[in-house]
């Protein structure tokens, strides 16, 4: 399902914010954009975000812009200038093609302005803060979505009860045609025919032709469908499994179908049946 979550926060060494983009996808597929001072955090966020998200394509940003003139010192790590000097001295004298750092190289050097690992460490902190209180958000929206598509759901499955409903009490009187009619056509192929040997045929055929139990099958894969949304939590591969009984049912109305109207029937259960495997598509 589509969901929007973004958490930010105020730190005094500058401004954090973690932003959760999901759209729909069958599998449950993440990818994360942030900066390198963040990589180490992505295993745990993977681990948090696939316990509160089952499916989904789902992007998280961790963004920070560090406050201006924000806990500088008055002075470089003179230690630790003196030693990356040296060095510089010794390379460029081993290798007279290198060129030397550059102001920005040093002062960003890990250790120059006096950052430590307890910055990160804090930061690192700040940020699944956020997560935590992202993905609430996150399966908030998600889930005002999924009561959309139950609506859109429930809605199909009345459908389709209406179209079977309606073919229910019709069905002895068209295998009481088709029998008639097939009875004629015999009768007219068959130079002798024996008549009780046509109506055991027929009779036969009639039995292959009935789809009371198709019928059956439907209405139970349609109660499910209801527990299972009634039921709430993740449902959607339950869901997909579900469609598929209830477009082989729709199916197999159609091969036994021996008049338009139930042919009729069968495609618009189809036609019904697609409509919900378009949407389970969407749900967690």
């Amino acid at each position: 399902m589509t969901g929007y979550a973004v958490e930010s926060a105020e730190l005094p060494v500058g401004s954090l914010s973690l932003e959760l983009r999901s759209v729909n996808s069958r599998f449950l597929d993440l990818s994360f954009r942030m900066g390198e001072d963040f990589r180490l955090l992505e295993p745990q966020l993977r681990e948090r975000i696939g316990e509160k998200v089952k499916r989904g394509k789902l992007e998280c940003r961790v963004n920070f812009a560090p406050r201006e003139a924000a806990g500088l010192p008055e002075a470089p790590n003179t230690a630790l200038l003196d030693q990356l000097s040296r060095l510089e001295a010794a390379v460029i004298a081993r290798a007279s093609g290198a060129t030397p750092l550059s102001v920005n190289e040093i002062l960003r050097w890990p250790g120059m302005l006096g950052e430590s690992r307890l910055d990160l460490e804090t930061l690192h902190a700040a940020a699944l803060r956020l997560a935590d209180q992202a993905l609430v958000d996150l399966n908030a929206s998600r889930a005002r979505e999924g009561d959309k598509l139950k609506a859109i759901l429930l809605d199909r499955v009345a459908a389709i009860r209406r179209q079977t409903a309606g073919l229910a009490p019709r069905l002895p009187e068209i295998v009481a045609a088709y029998r008639d009619r097939l009875t004629r056509r015999l009768e007219e192929i068959l130079a002798a025919p024996d008549q009780e040997r046509v109506l055991q045929e027929v009779a036969l055929y009639a039995q292959k032709i009935d789809v009371d139990e198709e019928l059956g099958r439907l209405e139970t894969h349609l109660v499910e469908v209801e527990r299972v949304l009634a039921a709430g939590g993740a449902a959607g591969k339950r869901l997909d499994f579900l469609m598929q009984e209830l477009n082989r049912e729709a199916n197999t109305l159609g091969s036994k179908s021996v008049s338009m109207e139930l042919t009729q029937v069968s495609v618009e259960l189809k036609v019904l049946i697609e409509q919900m495997r378009e949407q389970v598509q969407n749900i967690e």
